[in-house]
């Protein structure tokens, strides 16, 4: 039998939430990203929805947006909308899924800020200014 002089005991402080029904185990609160928000699931996978209908409009495996829309069982207008993530900038695509800055925006917000100048949306994302 082990002597308490050998044990080691480590403590993470880790709090457990339920997000969409399923237990999440999230860092200490001095660990976790800046202002306290993670990216959220929901934008990155938008965006890489948006790039596949993109690609597949550009080499042709789908005719149209409502080729899409009825393969994905959604309706064309929502396509249309959310195809608008893929036209992002660079910079701000850049931002959200490789270094997996949170964006300041809801989803829906992020989709109309795709209509603006490359040069305004890093602003306008990521809370930077108006």
């Amino acid at each position: 039998m082990t002597s308490t002089k050998d044990t080691i005991r480590v403590v993470i402080p880790l709090t457990i939430r339920k997000r969409n029904g399923r237990p999440k185990i999230l860092p200490p609160d001095d660990l976790s990203l800046r202002d306290g928000r993670a990216q959220d699931p929901h934008v990155l996978r938008a965006i890489a929805r948006a790039w596949s209908w993109r690609r597949q409009l550009e080499t042709g495996a789908a005719s149209t947006i409502q080729d899409i829309a009825a393969a994905e069982k959604v309706s064309d207008r929502f396509v249309s909308r959310m195809m608008r993530l893929a036209y992002l900038s660079p910079e701000v695509h850049e931002h959200l899924v490789i270094r997996r800055v949170p964006p300041a925006l809801s989803l829906n917000d992020l989709v109309a800020v795709a209509d603006r100048p490359w040069a305004d949306q890093i602003d306008m994302v990521f809370g930077l200014g108006t």
